[in-house]
């Protein structure tokens, strides 16, 4: 998902300096919207690796 949001940060940057403004701004905001949804996913999965490792550790001990 973050390769994605780069791909679309690149195509809009690349838009927008050919002129195309609104369709590049379109872009650029999907990246942005692709990049914090990649952010939260990644904290979620940390806190629940985190979570499930200290029950694991415990059930190990």
């Amino acid at each position: 998902m973050l390769k994605l949001a780069v791909i679309f940060l690149v195509v809009g940057l690349l838009l927008g300096a050919l002129g195309f403004g609104g369709i590049g701004g379109a872009f650029v905001g999907l990246a942005k919207i692709l990049f914090f949804i990649a952010l939260a996913l990644f904290l979620i999965f940390l806190v629940l690796g985190i979570t499930a490792g200290k029950k694991v550790k415990d059930t190990l001990d």
